[in-house]
């Protein structure tokens, strides 16, 4: 009876080290913002994987309508690309963040490889803007012990999320928008994309239309869109 118990706590073991190295809200691998408590009427729209183009300017028209500013999470070797679709967002006044170079799993990065994916995306955003960027979000959110503890190193906060509404694989707005409906609580941090990770130009046409449809709901309801710096500053009040 015990190598079957054995072999069960095993699996438990293994499926619980899975969940805390990808499950977007788990501290057990160090400290991260992912959202306020449940109840808030503060929301805040975060993107991954740009710049890119057409739709990160697609996508800054949108929110520009709706006087919404959001939270970018940039790939470095885009960045090096338009470095102009990057300075767009200081138009706009939204929030920066560093989501690595390449867009690796972190999970099986070195400390030397990590070290320099996240160094040279802070610089690609630096000479770009004119500013290090001081937040982090993990590629996949993916993450071992000592990835958040180097990007705090670095003056970068780690951010996570609490809402995924799986653009990245869904190919129309309406069910973008039904993930997000059945997730939002308020207080949350929403996780879409305007660009892809594999490659520079990825369709994000459905996020976009996505992003207005939301935003029209729920400022109808009577919710206020931020950045991740003015929602994290909410929390501290």
């Amino acid at each position: 009876m015990l190598i079957p118990l054995i072999g069960v706590g095993a699996a438990a073991l293994a499926s619980a080290a899975g969940y805390h190295t990808m499950g977007p809200t788990s501290q057990f691998y160090g400290r991260n913002f992912s959202g306020l408590a449940r109840g808030s009427r503060q929301l805040a729209l975060t993107y991954d994987d740009g710049p890119n183009d057409p739709h990160t300017g697609h996508l800054l028209d949108v929110l520009a309508k709706h006087d919404v500013r959001a939270t970018f999470f940039l790939i470095g070797r885009y960045v090096a690309q338009r470095p102009d679709l990057v300075r767009r967002h200081l138009e706009f006044g939204n929030a920066l963040g560093n989501h690595t170079w390449d867009h690796p799993n972190l999970i099986f990065s070195t400390p030397p490889s990590l070290q320099e994916q996240l160094e040279k995306t802070s610089k690609a955003i630096a000479d770009a803007t004119g500013a290090a960027p001081k937040l982090f979000r993990p590629p996949f959110g993916g993450r071992r012990p000592g990835v958040f503890q180097t990007a705090r190193a670095m003056g970068m906060t780690p951010i996570m999320w609490n809402v995924t509404c799986y653009d990245w694989s869904d190919k129309t707005n309406e069910t973008i928008e039904r993930h997000a409906f059945r997730q939002i609580k308020g207080g949350n941090v929403i996780l879409l994309h305007d660009g892809g990770h594999k490659e520079f130009g990825a369709d994000r046409s459905w996020t976009v239309k996505a992003t207005d449809n939301l935003i029209r709901k729920y400022k109808d309801e009577g919710y206020s869109f931020v950045t991740i710096p003015e929602m994290m500053e909410h929390r501290r009040l």
